[in-house]
């Protein structure tokens, strides 16, 4: 009945007061939060349909440390944030490779950005997400998410956009759920994302939300190589064997 609950609720933390939120910092780290990110998810522990799909770069400690105490498998969504120029961490669109892009045209009208510009964008982060491709997998398959209770992953979410374009990406491969489970957002982009997923967890909604990076007390970029190193680790931990959801 537990899991029933989770799987059909968003389980947000109540928002607090500005004055309790503001310049606090709500995480150490990513494992940290990555860590009670997995508290939250403890219904899915063992169960043999679950994946973890981490955002890389930052999302995948947190992923990592998700998948540990799940003991589920670990694997990246190969999506990119659009961000704004001159302020990359606002998000104004996101990419997906094989040709997938979504834009927030209110925000691109209000600011005046030239579409040429964008796509021009676009075009870089296709590239980028190709190399992560190369360089992540080593060639190793991705894993297969048909009919499996997939759990999304990241270390905050600010306007939804890159989460928005990896739900869609997931959606087309025929999971049975999507989950959402971020540390910290604002309230409306939860509101916003929760028609497209089956549960959405956040521990903080705070107020004001400026990025993501603010809620933390080490945010320094995740690199290529931790990215592969947790990869690695974690495929160690769920060896593949015959049946064990890897594409072929």
């Amino acid at each position: 009945m537990r899991k029933q609950k989770l799987e059909r609720a968003v389980l947000i933390m109540p928002v607090q007061t500005t004055q309790k939120y503001f310049m606090q910092k709500l995480f150490k780290n990513r494992f940290q939060a990555g860590n009670m990110l997995a508290r939250r998810l403890a219904d899915y522990v063992r169960h043999p349909d679950v994946i973890v799909l981490a955002l890389p770069r930052g999302g995948v400690p947190l992923g990592y440390m998700v998948a540990r105490a799940l003991a589920a498998p670990l694997d990246v969504i190969l999506v990119r944030k659009l961000g704004l120029p001159g302020q990359p961490e606002y998000a104004i669109g996101a990419v997906a490779g094989k040709g997938s892009y979504l834009l927030q045209t209110e925000e691109l009208k209000l600011i005046g950005i030239p579409m040429g510009v964008v796509l021009a964008m676009v075009d870089r982060e296709r590239e980028e997400i190709a190399r992560r491709e190369t360089r992540y997998r080593t060639g190793k398959p991705a894993l297969l998410l048909q009919g499996k209770n997939v759990i999304l992953i990241d270390d905050g979410i600010a306007t939804g956009s890159t989460m928005h374009m990896a739900i869609r990406v997931v959606r087309r491969a025929k999971p049975a759920k999507i989950i959402v489970a971020v540390p910290v957002a604002p309230s409306e982009s939860c509101t916003a994302l929760l028609p497209a997923v089956d549960a959405l967890i956040c521990l903080h909604t705070p107020t004001p939300f400026f990025s993501v990076g603010q809620w933390y007390e080490d945010f320094e970029q995740v690199s290529d190589e931790e990215v592969i190193r947790l990869l690695e680790r974690a495929a160690r931990r769920n060896t593949p064997s015959k049946g064990d959801g890897r594409t072929t």
